[in-house]
């Protein structure tokens, strides 16, 4: 039966590289990581390549072609897109090995706004891939995704999941080692206080 897939890949941005971004076209432009095939994930998934090649193939020809690769920011528990909570467009999308790499247009509309103000805090923002599908049981703690995998989007999220898998903005000094902030208490603090300036709905703690 076929359920809800969702995979996290942590966004690692400096505000060196933020501006940088910004300043060649106006425009933030991030790229990175964005699946993985042929390897366990946490959430103990594996994603043939032949697989995730002809859904990545369906993507690129249809939704990123036509300039409507949209994600929200955070993701929904359905395979529907709401327009109001789009933040950013997949502008290109291709395989290095067996990683799925992609480039994404930060929107300046009201949560694409959130998100790069919550890159300019230096912030870590996941992104989690949407799909629907089914999986078939490997043992000891595995599960394959099966044939029926239907990709939806990629949202940007706030709890990265996956190591080892970045995106930065075009024209990142190569030397820039991140950090990885792991309180999410404070986090939340944060992430809070964004939403409550920019749409004026506030949590009271």
């Amino acid at each position: 039966m076929k359920q809800l897939l969702i995979e996290h890949f942590p966004l690692l941005i400096s505000k060196q590289s933020l501006q940088e971004s910004i300043r060649d076209n106006g425009k933030l432009i991030v790229e990175g990581v964005i699946q993985r095939a042929n390897a366990k994930n946490q959430n103990g998934r594996v994603y043939p390549r032949n697989i995730l090649e002809r859904e990545i193939e369906v993507y690129k020809q249809g939704p990123v072609a036509e300039k409507r690769a949209l994600g929200e920011l955070d993701h929904a528990d359905n395979a529907i897109i709401n327009l109001k909570n789009v933040s950013h467009n997949i502008i290109d999308i291709w395989w290095d090995g067996d990683d799925v790499k992609a480039k994404l247009e930060i929107l300046n509309t009201p949560n694409g706004n959130i998100a790069k103000s919550l890159f300019e805090a230096g912030i870590s923002v996941g992104i989690s891939s949407r799909a629907m599908g089914s999986v078939q049981n490997l043992g000891e703690g595995t599960v394959e995704v099966q044939d029926d995998l239907s990709l939806t989007c990629w949202d940007l999220v706030s709890e990265p999941s996956t190591q080892g898998a970045f995106v930065k903005p075009i024209g990142l000094n190569e030397n820039y080692q991140p950090q990885i902030n792991t309180k999410y208490n404070k986090l939340n603090e944060i992430i809070s206080d964004i939403i409550c300036f920019e749409s004026g709905v506030c949590c009271l703690r």
